[in-house]
């Protein structure tokens, strides 16, 4: 059987150094240009979205070794200390977007049931379910435009809720607010404090 090669592609880290380039040589621009005008205004829901998967990988101690996969069918993997290996999904929300506002958004976190994507045979489930084993919530509780910052871990907060959970809600399947996670939740934790309470959360359930 002949070799697929056209199977999936495996990033590497690119440095921000590197220059795009025309019949091999090098162009007067780099890539590290390209990063600044793509990902610069953070409160961009999508790239607001990226940052808050960054900071849960950088409180639950995940190593970064390879580039963020946008298609997989959850967010990080995770090795709690007993070995055991934790999908977890993170959703984020926050009072303020780039546009003008009128008002403050409402904080609605979307978390339905999806078909998850083979990324190897390129097909997606028949069934659609919840393919983690953590959802952890990213609030980036900032309501002043002139000093919001999301790269300041203090204008975040955090709740933990195992999957399990939100599958056992009688309300809506499709997204959760803001009241309806802090009953399911509990309080809001720091950057510092979301291992353990992640952690705890996980203990919890396996009781």
């Amino acid at each position: 059987m002949a070799e697929n090669k056209l199977g999936p592609f495996e990033p590497t880290f690119k440095s921000g150094d590197v220059q795009f380039t025309s019949a091999g040589t090098p162009s007067r621009f780099e890539l590290l240009e390209f990063w600044r005008w793509s990902a610069s205004d953070l409160l961009d829901n999508t790239t607001r979205g990226v940052l808050a998967e960054y900071l849960v990988a950088k409180a639950l101690n995940i190593a970064i070794r390879q580039p963020r996969e946008s298609w997989s069918s959850w967010d990080l993997t995770w090795i709690v200390p007993n070995g055991a290996t934790i999908k977890v999904e993170v959703k984020s929300a926050a009072y303020l977007q780039s546009w003008g506002q009128k008002d403050h958004s409402k904080i609605q976190f979307v978390v339905p049931k999806r078909r998850g994507f083979d990324s190897v045979n390129n097909r997606f489930d028949a069934t659609p379910k919840r393919h983690t084993d953590l959802y952890v919530f990213a609030l980036l509780n900032h309501k002043a435009k002139a000093t919001v910052d999301p790269t300041n871990r203090d204008q975040w907060c955090f709740w933990v809720l195992p999957t399990s959970k939100l599958d056992a809600r009688t309300r809506s399947q499709h997204s959760i607010g803001l009241r309806a996670l802090q009953d399911l939740a509990g309080e809001a934790v720091h950057f510092e404090h979301l291992r353990g309470a992640a952690i705890e959360a996980l203990f919890s359930t396996s009781q």
